[in-house]
């Protein structure tokens, strides 16, 4: 798994910074999913390793304008580009009806099926690529929606010496025997996949959240996580415009990672009022939880596998 953050700024894009995106690029095969689409995230697609007919799936946090006023402007790219694939796209109530009065208004068409699905605390799906999205709800000023990946568990490590010493010569059936499957080798004996692989790793879990102040939602969303995606609109000497505004600083970004026990965070979301001094943000984090980096336009973070 890998992130792209397309957009990093908080409210008004900059020079450094626009507002939010970060696209979730599957492993090998190039397809990603976009999270979020702040004004001029098909700018910043031009400049990203990002492919248009590999994006498969779009999912927005909440419908304050520099988290999706990018989208209408995305989508009918998208069709002038003659994609005719059909795209889902996933939020909060109102975005079913935003989308159709800026196509209405603007008399914009789309040459593809558009799949708009409202969702809530509590909703889930598992995608075709076995990965399952969670998402809960959030702290802000608007209906606001957290994401969590869960990648399913990841066969262990394959010893090819073990199947060799079990009489398993070398092809297809090793193959099998990664998958956890039997075999029966040609005298009758039977080897089964775990007499020869590791048991099974945990998948990896990619939380995103949307803007929101410090709460419960926030925990629960983010336990566990592989890599926490979490805003830092403010220092905490800023705390009164954080409540005023209900978003976070950085250090309660993280706070809530090391509660969550997160093996990374990326802290993303940053106000502009901070430009040029950004580097305070991260500082404020990492003396909270030393595992934390930040997040600017074209930056790319991995999340490798378990060993």
């Amino acid at each position: 798994m890998e992130l792209y953050f397309l957009g990093t700024g908080a409210g008004a894009p900059s020079k450094e910074r626009n507002v939010s995106a970060v696209g979730l690029r599957q492993p090998r095969t190039g397809r990603w999913w976009l999270f979020d689409c702040g004004e001029g995230t098909q700018h910043r697609m031009a400049e990203s390793p990002f492919k248009w007919n590999r994006l498969e799936a779009v999912f927005i946090t909440h419908l304050h304008g520099d988290h999706v006023f990018g989208l209408p402007g995305l989508l009918a790219s998208r069709s002038l580009l003659g994609l005719t694939s059909p795209l889902a796209i996933f939020g909060p109530s109102g975005l079913r009806g935003y989308l159709e009065s800026v196509f209405q208004f603007t008399d914009t068409h789309l040459g593809f099926a558009l799949e708009v699905e409202e969702i809530g605390d509590g909703w889930a799906r598992t995608f075709a690529c076995g990965w399952t999205v969670r998402c809960g709800k959030l702290c802000h000023s608007v209906e606001s929606l957290g994401f969590r990946v869960e990648e399913p568990p990841q066969p262990g490590r394959f010893h090819p010496d073990k199947a060799l010493a079990l009489g398993v010569e070398p092809g297809p059936a090793y193959a099998r025997l990664k998958r956890g499957e039997t075999v029966v080798l040609p005298g009758g004996r039977i080897v089964a996949g775990r007499d020869v692989t590791d048991p099974p790793r945990p998948g990896r879990r990619v939380v995103l959240l949307g803007d929101t102040e410090p709460c419960t939602g926030a925990l629960t969303l983010a336990e566990g996580a592989d890599l926490l995606v979490h805003e830092a609109t403010f220092l905490s000497r800023d705390e009164p415009l954080a409540r005023r505004s209900r978003h976070s600083t950085a250090a309660e970004a993280a706070d809530l990672a090391r509660r969550a026990k997160a093996g990374k965070l990326v802290i993303t979301h940053l106000s502009p009022r901070y430009a040029g001094r950004e580097l305070e943000l991260l500082a404020e984090a990492r003396a909270v939880f030393p595992a934390t980096e930040m997040a600017i336009d074209g930056s790319s973070f991995r999340c490798d596998p378990h060993p």
